[in-house]
This record gives structure tokens, sequence and C-alpha cells, in this order.
């Protein structure tokens, strides 16, 4: 990230913080995006990636989950209005970061947050992937996303510190 020579410390800090919370809300919105066409996309997920000659884990599970896809929406498709409302979820939570992108300083405690719920990821992912069965190496995969979502918000909270110090200090 090139900075200009010219740009004060705060004005750097407040570039920073936008560009990586911009990263986490765009990531938030398409988690929340890819929700949606379940169906369709692990029916294009399982033809281009799993080979059913294959004995994989991955393959058999990607498989597995198409068929079990395409029998809830011949059967019954109203189970995929839970997949919507973890859409709508997703959306809402982006949406609610606007508050730092606004004012990060009166807003950081959003980062906190967003923090605590990205740590929550890995034990709900690994408690409620056993209760349903899910395999070990996807619920890793589900845990990526807490890990990979604390990284810009690290950063941001960093920053945010630092600006919040050089604007409290003498001017």
């Amino acid at each position: 990230m090139a900075e200009n020579s010219t740009m004060t410390r705060e004005e750097i800090l407040r570039r920073r913080i936008r560009v990586w919370l911009w990263l986490f809300i765009v990531g938030l919105f398409i988690s929340g995006a890819t929700a949606i066409p379940l169906q369709t996309e692990l029916h294009l997920l399982s033809q281009n990636f799993a080979d059913p000659t294959s004995s994989s884990l991955m393959s058999q599970w990607l498989l597995n989950v198409d068929r079990a896809l395409g029998d809830v929406a011949a059967t019954h498709p109203f189970l995929f209005y839970g997949t919507d409302w973890l859409a709508f979820g997703h959306f809402i939570i982006a949406l609610v970061f606007v508050g730092a992108l606004l004012d990060p300083i009166r807003n950081k405690w959003l980062f906190t947050f967003g923090l605590i719920a990205c740590a929550l990821v890995v034990p709900y992912a690994f408690v409620f992937g056993a209760v349903r069965g899910i395999p070990i190496f996807w619920r890793v995969i589900d845990c990526s996303f807490g890990v990979i979502g604390a990284i810009p918000l690290l950063l941001c909270r960093r920053y945010v510190n630092e600006l919040e110090l050089a604007s409290s200090g003498p001017k």
C-alpha cells in the first residue's frame, strides 16, 4: 500500500483503517451472498472439483452435500429460507461496521466486537460441526473464516489506538 509522503500520520492511519475495514465489510457481504444460491454453488463445486470415482474425503463430502441439497430442494425447499437469513445476518453485521468507517475512534468498540465474533467461530464450528457430523477438514475451513476475518480487525484496532493517541496528543 503506497502512501503519499505528504500525508500526516493521522491521514495515513485513517486511510489504512478505511482500506482494511472495506476489505472486511466486502468479505462479510460476499460471504453472506454466497449463502443464497447454495444449491447452485455446491452443484458447480462438486461438478468441477469432486470425482465420483475418487475415495478422497473431500470428493465424497462434496458429492454427499450436493445430493443432500438436491433432496432438500426437491422435498423441503423452505429449509433454504434459513440460509437466506444467514445471508441477511452477514449483510447486517457488515452494515454495522460502516459506523467504524465514519468515526473509527468513537466506534472502536466494533473492532473488539468483531474480534470476539471471529474468535467464537472456532469453538462454534468445532462443537456444532461435531454435533452435525461435519468432517474435521470442513470445520477447519469454517474456522479459517474467523481467523482470516480477525486479521483486518486486529490491524484496524491497532491503527485506531495509534490514531487515538495521535489525536489526543499535543497539537
